[in-house]
């Protein structure tokens, strides 16, 4: 099923896209949780800190592969708005072939990198063994989350937000059977939960393959549209996809340094910032569906040409985000440590720290918003250029947090990584998206007279 983003009213639209991703990344971060208090309550809180610890470096892998695969189903929205049922068929073609490829590149690089770089995050030495365990099987399994995110971008470039959503809620009910399957019953520690998210990724992403092909008929690829690839289609690909990719490893490498300086103030604080930041993602990733909503409508209404739809769109998206984002920002002020008891328990130290951290980040989360919104939109644009600039923002400003912050006021400083990172993003981000559609408008205006 696809879904015409250029005509219709547009908060309407962009609500109803979005909703499904709202609805998935809440029901994702219930699963995340849910892993979360497994390992936590089951194992203990070093295997808590084990798998918590590894996700900087997870991120600088899987965010590649988010990002590289939403910037080549960007080009596939685009020909989607304007009309192009072949060009949108090669498009899709094309991002299979590119998706081959990075596995390759990526499984042999991260599996061959992991252990140097948790060593060189200086990861305490009792976790040192259970973080390597977790993530060389998430990175051997690197192949399934491309396979699912490169099925559930091409559906959402479409238009279709809402059979991802049910492909999501199926891996994760997965996931949480398998973690309780390796870790209780076959005792496989930290490993266990790896093992449970890979084969769930990969159970959906197959199970999407035969669906995405039956409900969009757009995307039967034939022999000649193999054939009819040019060496200019695999570069115009690249150039979309290679971008957005690095914008969020450069995040993550944000995040790393991030990593590097938690580790140094002990296990208390690694898992207090592992679970802080599941209850973060409550907030963080609906507000990342309004931006992913953005994405696609900016995408097809720009490859059809209307431009004062995108204008639209973007406000009213912009204004549901920023009031979202408040509401959930004063709820962790008040009763996050409610949240943060489910996964730590009666830790009073851990517990306190997680607090704190989700009363300081919750207080900027309407910088975040407005950042999801005015990066996405620019990249449904085509624009990769002030994106990757606005991620070197966030690089430098969670390395000021990690080095100087942190070493001045310890946990504290390093939960203002996130809010800084927010703010120094939002720069180039507001004046690029400003200067941007004016500029769309008027080329739009010269074309019409």
């Amino acid at each position: 099923m696809t879904k015409n983003l250029t005509v219709g009213n547009p908060a309407i639209l962009i609500l109803s896209f979005a909703a499904p991703l709202f609805a998935g990344n809440l029901f994702q971060q219930c699963y995340n949780m849910a892993d979360t208090i497994i390992v936590g309550r089951t194992i203990g809180v070093e295997a808590l800190a084990a798998v918590g610890c590894t996700g900087s470096i997870n991120f600088l892998i899987l965010g590649f592969v988010i990002g590289f695969t939403q910037g080549a189903s960007i080009i596939t929205s685009q020909r989607f708005g304007a009309g192009d049922a072949s060009g949108v068929r090669r498009s899709f073609a094309v991002s299979i072939l590119l998706g081959v490829g990075l596995t390759l590149v990526l499984m042999l690089i991260s599996m061959l990198s992991a252990l140097p770089l948790l060593r060189l995050l200086q990861t305490p030495p009792e976790i040192l063994d259970g973080a390597y365990s977790y993530i060389v099987v998430i990175y051997g399994g690197i192949g399934a989350a491309i396979l699912f995110n490169l099925c559930s971008n091409v559906m959402r470039a479409m238009g279709d937000s809402r059979t991802p959503l049910i492909f999501l809620v199926i891996a994760c009910i997965i996931n949480i059977i398998l973690d309780f399957l390796f870790i209780l019953i076959f005792h496989t520690g930290v490993a266990g939960a790896a093992y449970a998210t890979v084969i769930a990724q990969l159970l959906a992403g197959l199970l999407c393959i035969p669906v995405l092909i039956k409900k969009i008929p757009l995307l039967r690829i034939t022999q000649e549209d193999w054939r009819g690839i040019t060496g200019a289609e695999l570069l115009t690909h690249i150039k979309g996809a290679l971008p957005m990719g690095f914008q969020m490893s450069i995040i993550a490498i944000g995040i790393v340094t991030v990593q590097f300086a938690l580790n140094q103030l002990g296990i208390s604080a690694v898992a207090a910032y592992t679970a802080s930041q599941k209850i973060d993602q409550f907030a963080t990733m609906p507000m990342a569906s309004f931006g992913a909503a953005m994405t696609t409508y900016a995408a097809q209404n720009y490859g059809a040409r209307k431009i004062d739809r995108i204008r639209k769109g973007l406000i009213q998206c912009s204004l549901m985000s920023c009031a979202f984002s408040f509401l959930m920002g004063l709820f962790y002020f008040f009763a996050g440590h409610h949240l943060a008891a489910l996964f730590i328990g009666k830790e009073p130290e851990t517990l306190a720290l997680a607090h704190r951290y989700l009363q300081i980040n919750g207080s900027f989360y309407l910088f975040l918003a407005c950042l999801f919104i005015f990066r996405q939109t620019l990249q449904g644009l085509g624009n990769s250029l002030v994106p990757t600039i606005a991620g070197i923002m966030e690089l430098l400003m969670r390395t000021f947090a990690a080095i100087i912050l942190s070493a001045h006021f310890g946990f504290i400083g390093i939960c203002f990584a996130g809010p800084l990172a927010y703010i120094g993003a939002c720069i180039p981000l507001t004046s690029a998206i400003i200067f941007t559609i004016k500029k769309l408008l008027r080329k739009e205006r010269l074309l019409r007279t």
